[in-house]
């Protein structure tokens, strides 16, 4: 497949966040952009997102009960006024 160059300006930590992103699987910054893109025109973006919303929604109560269960004793049931 013939490839072109883009050039686009980004905010510095924004293109150091793809770098490392890039690095920590394996990519060029070319291909890691070229693999979001394709990711967001095919909506796999989306429906992971809604799936992981999904997920939490109907799981919300054993997180909640694994996260009172590390709160010290004293703590469990206080409330902020």
């Amino acid at each position: 497949m013939a490839k072109t160059q883009l050039g686009a300006r980004v905010d510095e930590d924004v293109a150091e966040l793809a770098k490392k992103r890039a690095a920590d699987l394996g990519l060029s910054i070319g291909d890691y952009l070229a693999r979001l893109v394709q990711d967001d025109a095919s909506g796999l973006r989306e429906r992971a997102v809604d799936a992981a919303a999904r997920f939490l929604s109907e799981h919300q109560t054993i997180f909640d009960g694994a996260e009172d269960a590390q709160q010290p004793r004293s703590a469990r049931g206080a409330h902020a006024a």
